[in-house]
């Protein structure tokens, strides 16, 4: 009995020392990812950010180029529609 006991103690001491192993291989691994993810997922982010600017930028450039001008002159034409509508209307009114 005492030999099965001694043989389970040691079994064990031996499981906690690969698990204290293979526990530490872990972290270092762990730590070994963060680094890789700190260097490369950086620049992408850096790169992301330099992207949205860029769309902005066009996007505020097609603004300022297209729409507006493209709605002042809707808008125009829109208002010379309606003043000829209410001028036709009066003369018409005053046959």
């Amino acid at each position: 009995m005492e030999a099965v006991r001694d043989v389970a103690i040691i079994v064990l001491a031996v499981e906690s020392i690969v698990i204290g192993v293979v526990l530490i291989l872990t972290l270092l691994e762990l730590r070994s990812l963060g680094r890789t993810l700190k260097r490369q997922v950086g620049p992408m982010l850096v790169s992301a950010s330099q992207t949205v600017d860029i769309v902005r930028g066009t996007a505020n450039f097609v603004t300022d180029s297209v729409v507006r001008p493209v709605f002042t002159v809707a808008t125009f034409i829109a208002r010379i529609r309606r003043i000829l509508q209410l001028v036709l209307r009066r003369g018409r009114a005053g046959v």
